[in-house]
């Protein structure tokens, strides 16, 4: 067993980024605090990202305050299917997803059914802060359920996959693929137990994958392989992610997209604050991408140039390289 002080040193000299050192080298530096209601809030993050075109769920309302639960019905009449999320929750906490309709109750993705009072419970639990980012009161939004990509079908169990990229100086540093998981509830969460995996910047094709602090190589309830898939629309999805930061003015944010097979790539969301198990799902560490753009990267640089920067320093082969070339 390992002494603490020696684990640190080990992921120190693989490039792991730190909670602390993330927070004060990084966020504090070029995430100005000013900017983060842009994408704490989800409505405000749909909003820039559709005056910048880029595409995402419908929001079919917005619910506001308790005496507009009672609205539910009205507004749900008609859809069979929805999404239910606290617009400043994080983690994927309150998110609740409705995949269908049995007579006046409502299916979840894992089968389970839910009655209306049960529906307009959780949506009044979401309203008073219970989701929320400090618990504060909270609106609840109701949007779009999105269709996963047939691509992910093999290795999604009744959610939709959704890809994390880390964006840095508006640069894709690093990414992986969320794969929803029966223990997940269909959720694309790690911490819920989704599946994360690996995705090579240069290729789009995923790697190995981890499930809590279990590398994996399948999926834990379909079975298939989760390496070697080629992620759809990669080129389009990685210059997406990097355009996020120049509609968000943030200099180190996770942003979450997901691929609907009618619509798309569409934007979940953005994060000023991503969570770093993108470095386990990749095995490999943050710091030094992050030092090759500071080092090398432009400001002046466009989407299309940071894009093509990321593909040549970030591949998998150029990781591997940099990790065996370092002092």
């Amino acid at each position: 067993m390992r002494l603490p002080w020696r684990q640190a040193r080990a992921l120190r000299a693989n490039g792991v980024l730190g909670m602390n050192q993330r927070n004060g080298d990084f966020i504090s530096q070029v995430n100005p605090r000013r900017l983060y209601p842009l994408v704490d809030d989800k409505v405000r993050s749909k909003e820039l990202a559709q005056a910048a075109g880029i595409q995402v769920p419908e929001l079919y309302g917005l619910l506001a305050i308790q005496h507009q639960v009672v609205d539910l019905p009205k507004l749900l009449d008609g859809r069979e299917d929805f999404v239910v999320k606290p617009v400043n929750g994080s983690g994927g906490n309150g998110v609740l997803v409705i995949v269908g309709r049995r007579k006046d109750r409502y299916r979840k993705a894992s089968g389970a059914l839910l009655t209306q009072d049960e529906l307009e419970h959780h949506v009044s639990n979401t309203l008073s802060g219970l989701y929320s980012l400090g618990g504060l009161p909270d609106s609840a939004m109701i949007e779009y359920r999105v269709r996963v990509d047939p691509v992910f079908e093999p290795i999604s169990h009744q959610g939709v996959p959704d890809l994390r990229t880390v964006v840095y100086r508006g640069y894709p540093v690093m990414a992986m693929v969320r794969l929803p998981t029966a223990m997940s509830d269909g959720k694309a969460n790690l911490h819920q137990g989704a599946i994360g995996a690996g995705i090579d910047i240069t290729t789009g094709v995923t790697g190995r994958g981890v499930w809590r602090n279990e590398v994996v190589d399948e999926h834990l309830d379909t079975g298939n392989p989760i390496t070697g898939v080629q992620v759809p629309q990669w080129d389009t999805l990685l210059e997406l992610a990097a355009r996020c930061y120049d509609i968000s003015g943030l200099g180190y944010l996770g942003v979450d997209f997901v691929l609907d097979r009618q619509f798309g790539p569409m934007m979940l969301e953005m994060n000023a604050r991503p969570g770093l198990n993108v470095q386990i799902a990749n095995q490999a560490g943050l710091l030094p991408r992050l030092a090759t753009v500071d080092a090398l990267g432009r400001a002046d640089a466009d989407v299309a140039e940071r894009v093509a920067f990321a593909k040549e320093h970030f591949g998998r082969a150029s990781s591997a390289l940099a990790a065996t070339s370092a002092p």
